[in-house]
């Protein structure tokens, strides 16, 4: 026996806003166009991803720490204005579905 599990295991990242750990499907990939943060649902856009939970608490830690320059290897700052309006998006959404 190897001693792994058959399990099916699924991949965790870390929220850049809270630090914590959570499974890579709770979380939202961010990526660097140009000088701008932008959501990427999908998981398919090219290029370096930070991960963040969807919820406005963990946008601004992570804004106010600069987690997203340092994360994304960026060397100067990044504008995060359609990152928040995606956010804001989910997070009324959310809360209109029952």
């Amino acid at each position: 026996m190897s001693g792994r599990t058959h399990a099916g295991s699924c991949p965790e990242r870390t929220c850049v806003g809270c630090r914590e750990r959570a499974a890579k499907d709770e979380l939202l990939r961010i990526v660097k166009i140009e000088d701008e943060c932008v959501p990427d649902p999908r998981g398919t856009l090219p290029g370096r991803g930070a991960y963040v939970h969807p919820a406005p608490v963990c946008l601004d830690q992570a804004v106010r720490r600069r987690a997203f320059t340092r994360a994304l290897r960026a060397p100067g700052a990044l504008d995060t204005k359609a990152l928040r309006r995606y956010v804001e998006q989910t997070t009324v959404a959310e809360q209109a579905a029952p």
